[in-house]
């Protein structure tokens, strides 16, 4: 059975979900027979007909520190961030290397995130200095929302996502046309805020309400009430089904699916075996003038080559460029690069 996302590095909080869900699970409480395995019916693939698309690899995303967010610093298996107004301890598995800032600058943390560092495992966060709310107000290129300290050391925001959110936005923009986005396991919302702000009719989709919630609540302190985003609460996989069923179609299609997630009844999404079936789905929704699909895989176990080749298969016909590589974040104190995830991107 394949790992879940990289234990040290993916925050995503792990309820009981679906595959598909975008929320990995941290157990099953059903019955024994409830927690057999259980597979559905593959979806039928063939290899696509037609010219694979151009590539160009390794594209480096790389977000630099900047006045919201930055990456003070990192070694020794932890992480030193600025979130706002927050200075703030993680575990980070990736960083290796040692510190570059003396202790006195990480002692000056607001924030540090302490007990079971494992994947599965619930921590606690301990407040140095004074205690502190469980929310607080956080920007991303204007827009506002709400940083969140939870059980699972993450914050609701993945920064390394900038780039791939400024691309989007320059998408739809350049389209000069109605766009509609698809944001597949869309969790607290920033990538589908910052698609409607730049002019697009939005579908958020996520298995947990507590993350659609939380996506809403920065939906109204961004002041993007108005803007047309649909938020629903299911498996990401199933309702992209029915969307293929319906003839709904898509001029966008963002997705992050897990790793690896086992639902409610015992079903398992394995994302090497379900992958190429859930990208060819979405291949299958877009309209007749699609513009992009957006695919970033948080598991360090693989090569970005792998999903690079998937992607250019998946849209073998349809002309266009896939763009693989990784999204890294640039840190402040001795500019080393910290790798968070792998991505691949078709644009037409």
């Amino acid at each position: 059975m394949k790992s879940f996302r990289d234990r040290n590095r993916d925050n995503r909080p792990r309820q009981p979900a679906k595959p598909g869900s975008g929320q990995l699970p941290r157990g099953i409480s059903a019955s024994p027979a409830d927690r057999q395995e259980q597979k559905p019916a593959p979806r039928p693939l063939a290899r696509r007909e037609g010219p694979l698309p151009a590539e160009r690899l390794p594209l480096i995303l790389e977000v630099a520190p900047n006045a919201d967010y930055a990456l003070l610093d990192s070694g020794a298996g932890e992480k030193l961030e600025q979130y706002g107004p927050y200075r703030i301890v993680r575990p980070e598995g990736q960083a290796i290397w040692q510190r570059a800032l003396p202790a006195k600058e990480w002692e000056r943390a607001d924030a540090i995130f302490t007990g079971d560092t494992d994947e599965e495992g619930i921590g606690r966060w301990r407040f140095p200095k004074t205690p502190l709310g469980e929310t607080w107000p956080m920007k991303h290129d204007g827009i506002d929302y709400l940083g969140r300290f939870t059980s699972f050391r993450h914050v609701g925001v993945f920064p390394e996502q900038a780039s791939h959110w400024d691309h989007i936005a320059g998408l739809i923009a350049a389209a000069r046309r109605p766009v509609k986005v698809l944001n597949l396991f869309g969790y607290t919302g920033l990538a589908s805020l910052v698609a409607a702000r730049a002019g697009a009719e939005v579908t958020h989709v996520d298995a947990s309400k507590k993350a659609i919630g939380w996506a809403r609540e920065n939906q109204e302190m961004a002041g993007l009430s108005d803007k047309p985003i649909r938020w629903i609460v299911e498996d990401a996989v199933k309702f992209a089904e029915r969307e293929e069923r319906r003839g709904s179609r898509y001029d966008i299609v963002l997705f992050d699916p897990p790793a690896y997630g086992r639902g409610p009844k015992g079903e398992v999404w394995q994302l090497f075996e379900d992958l190429p079936g859930l990208a060819d789905l979405c291949r299958s929704i877009l309209t007749p003038k699609p513009i992009a699909v957006v695919l970033t895989a948080y598991s360090i176990r693989a090569s970005f080559f792998a999903i690079h080749a998937l992607m250019r298969d998946t849209f073998a016909g349809m002309g266009g460029m896939v763009e693989s590589g990784e999204l890294i974040i640039r840190e402040k104190s001795a500019g080393r690069a910290l790798s968070t995830s792998l991505f691949s991107r078709w644009v037409a």
